[in-house]
């Protein structure tokens, strides 16, 4: 478990990223964004009913991929479900009914851009392997 210090520095360390024009991310429902810091740290975008949404890619409850899921919207509440177990989760708030929390990320539109607050780069193409020497 992180430190209130270690998360304090995270949280100083959020950036608006760039991920891409409104016009090319608006036609999918989720799209898998890759982060610099390697596989755990990648995001879902998801574009549901105008809106725009992101929380880690990976379920914190066994790891399954939410890009995969299937959204559903339940008494106003649009949902992303785990395609390995079923997990529901929020997409406003990560809040899931089974208690568990995903983390969720802030998405603005500005001049046509989405934007995602993020501690590392983000990008729409997986970054270069960097070997350990």
């Amino acid at each position: 478990m992180a430190s209130a210090e270690e998360e304090t520095t995270a949280s100083r360390d959020l950036m608006w990223r760039l991920i891409g024009p409104v016009s090319e991310l608006s036609n999918r429902q989720c799209r898998l964004i890759y982060s610099s810091f390697g596989y755990d740290s990648d995001v879902c975008l998801f574009h549901v009913k105008g809106d725009f949404f992101a929380m880690d890619a990976r379920c914190s409850h066994s790891g399954g991929p939410l890009c995969d899921g299937d959204i559903e919207e339940a008494n106003g509440v649009l949902q992303v479900f785990c395609p390995w177990h079923d997990y529901d989760f929020n997409l406003k708030t990560g809040k899931s009914n089974t208690g568990l929390q995903q983390q969720v990320h802030e998405v603005k539109v500005e001049d046509g851009s989405v934007f995602v607050k993020h501690a590392s780069l983000l990008s729409l193409k997986p970054f270069p392997m960097v070997s350990k020497n």
